[in-house]
């Protein structure tokens, strides 16, 4: 190591800086107008904390933010009447970069003032992306303590400044645009722009058309009825305000108003956290219209009140992210990034408290709205199937809110399921997936006395095997994949005959397995089971690799002996016709559990044919 040891700070020339600034700054060019509308809000909240403190007296007059604009002046103008800067302070915040009066404010008064709530910019860049669409920038501001300063700046990082001028108290930034940002002297896409990113900023932001005078006389002398000027945005979002003090009909209009979408949603979460938190928000479930429509919803980012993103996945769950909504975290930085996400505890945290409040909602409605939230289930089935899936603190959480719709039009939880056949055969829950091709064994659980649970879906499935591994006394079985509960009293005599002649049924290098049972509904001869675990790993393989072989289902034929079909059969009654009707109670069997492959169908078809042709 050199024994002289140097010490220094890096130096940035403005030349070089600036064309990095216009270029790189931020990554959509349009965020310029919100940078500059958060700073004129922050100028009016600073000059509203002051008069709360006592140190400066309001003259009633109303708060406001302008954005005017002027296509025969190039120019793009935001202008504020809130606190202002003096001299020394206009040459402090804009002539050297990256330091924030917002920071030095809160840093100032948060003893006075408990904390830096409302005020939106800390990083003291944004201004400069205003060179992003400007060749020229302009400030004339007047603080609050008196006197105007005048501040132009060129694209170059030359800059010039006087006293020599007078206006009103506050601060108007004029942007001289350039060639490249022509676009944005558009009342259209300024009001687009406005509306995506300031919508529910804390100051009434209005946006005029300086031309405007020029073009009425310009039109015979015919002025337009003056009217009544709007803001384009709403002060005081429900996000704000206390659940108590809004309607549902307020929580609808909200939701179409945001989200452009007329469907009503399902229902509403409004959070409001406080400690340690400190978010807020409101999330929508959207009512999905079909089965392949998008379940992609869209949380929009706010940092007091300042639109920050559009669905950032890393503060929602992936089961969750079929969720609409708004959340205003104002203890995230205004230009957060996908890694600074990712890696933030507070993130992580919110992530969970919006978890842990789904749940607790969807508890609620579940115990004291249970006709409601029947009425929805099928809507919110595959998102809290997937969350019970997905995260075992959420399962833990929903669980016993989770229903099962069954064939007799019921919606059970677990419990109610099974505390209805605990007398019967404890811990299984009987499920069709397929509720036409079924239907044979449904009857036959139903005259039994048992519900069958209706799982339509892999991801249904999938859920039950959760459920499996986590409540080890409770297993879901498929109805044609046991025979012990439809077994009769008596018990079932064994035939070799009769088993040898449909064990010789398989086809060629295949082998059937048959058993013998006396089954309590003699009207049918025969059902085939299909083992629960076998058809499991059949359907996960073709989840997971569709392109590799088809694994072989393991298959049970059984007979039932109390069926006077299969004793005739087995006491010879058929003659030669003996093995075309044994042939046809086994593929009566297979239609009734699956699809028949193509050879099978035509041997089915053609039995059929030829027994009818010898009635």
């Amino acid at each position: 190591m050199s024994e002289e040891m140097k010490h220094g700070g890096i130096s940035v020339e403005t030349e070089h800086i600036f064309p990095v600034i216009k270029k790189w700054l931020y990554s959509e060019k349009e965020i310029f107008l919100r940078e500059l509308v958060s700073n004129a809000c922050d100028a009016v909240t600073k000059l509203k904390r002051l008069a709360s403190l006592g140190q400066y007296e309001e003259d009633g007059e109303p708060y406001r933010v302008t954005v005017s604009f002027s296509q025969a002046d190039k120019t793009l103008t935001i202008a504020d009447n809130g606190i202002g800067m003096t001299e020394d302070e206009l040459e402090r915040y804009l002539c050297h970069m990256a330091i924030s009066g917002a920071l030095e404010f809160i840093e100032r008064y948060e003893g006075e003032s408990g904390d830096g709530r409302g005020i939106i910019g800390h990083f003291g860049l944004g201004f400069y992306s205003a060179f992003m669409v400007a060749d020229e920038v302009e400030v004339v501001t007047s603080s609050y303590l008196g006197g105007t300063t005048h501040w132009n700046c060129k694209d170059s990082g030359s800059y010039d400044m006087d006293t020599d001028c007078t206006r009103p108290r506050g601060t108007s930034v004029i942007l001289h645009i350039n060639s490249e940002g022509e676009e944005y002297l558009n009342e259209p896409k300024l009001r687009e722009i406005l509306n995506r990113y300031c919508a529910f900023m804390p100051v009434e932001i209005y946006l005029e058309n300086e031309d405007k005078d020029e073009t009425a006389q310009e039109n015979d002398g015919k002025e337009e009825e003056a009217k009544e000027p709007v803001p384009v945005n709403d002060t005081n979002p429900l996000w704000l305000r206390r659940p108590a003090d809004c309607t549902d009909e307020e929580y609808k209009a909200f939701y179409r108003k945001v989200f452009e979408d007329y469907r009503e949603p399902l229902f509403h979460l409004h959070i409001n956290a406080d400690y340690p938190l400190n978010f807020k928000g409101i999330l929508y479930f959207p009512k999905i219209r079909e089965q392949y429509e998008s379940m992609e919803g869209k949380v929009k980012l706010y940092y007091n009140q300042v639109f920050v993103a559009d669905n950032i996945k890393e503060v929602i769950p992936e089961y969750l992210l079929m969720l609409r909504g708004v959340l205003d975290c104002p203890e995230l930085p205004l230009n957060v990034s996908r890694s600074y996400l990712q890696n933030n505890t507070y993130v992580s945290k919110v992530s969970a408290h919006i978890v842990k409040k789904v749940a607790d909602k969807l508890n609620a409605m579940a115990a004291n709205e249970r006709e409601a939230y029947e009425k929805i289930w099928n809507d919110i089935r595959t998102f809290v199937e997937y969350g019970c899936i997905a995260d075992r603190k959420f399962y833990d959480r929903v669980i016993s809110s989770v229903l099962l719709p069954t064939t007799d039009g019921k919606m059970l939880t677990l419990d109610e399921y099974l505390d209805a056949v605990k007398d019967k055969k404890e811990g299984v829950i009987y499920y069709t997936t397929d509720i036409n091709l079924q239907s044979q064994y449904i009857a036959m659980y139903e005259a039994e006395g048992y519900r069958v649970a209706i799982l339509p879906t892999m991801l249904d499935v999938r859920f039950a095997e959760s459920v499996e591994q986590n409540r080890p006394n409770t297993r879901f079985v498929r109805v044609d994949a046991d025979v012990d509960a439809l077994k009769g009293e008596e018990a079932a005599e064994n035939n070799e005959s009769l088993t040898a002649l449909f064990t010789g049924l398989a086809g060629e290098g295949e082998k059937l397995k048959v058993e013998l049972h006396s089954l309590k509904n003699d009207s049918v001869p025969a059902i085939l089971n299909i083992s629960e675990d076998s058809r499991r790993m059949q359907e996960m393989m073709k989840m997971y690799a569709p392109d590799a072989p088809a694994m072989p289902v393991e298959e049970t034929l059984v007979l039932n002996t109390a069926s006077p079909l299969v004793k005739r059969l087995a006491g010879g009654e058929y003659g030669d016709r003996t093995e075309r009707i044994a042939r046809q109670i086994y593929r009566l069997a297979q239609v009734s559990a699956r699809t028949l492959t193509a050879e099978e169908m035509k041997s089915f078809l053609a039995d059929s044919y030829g027994l009818l042709s010898e009635l």
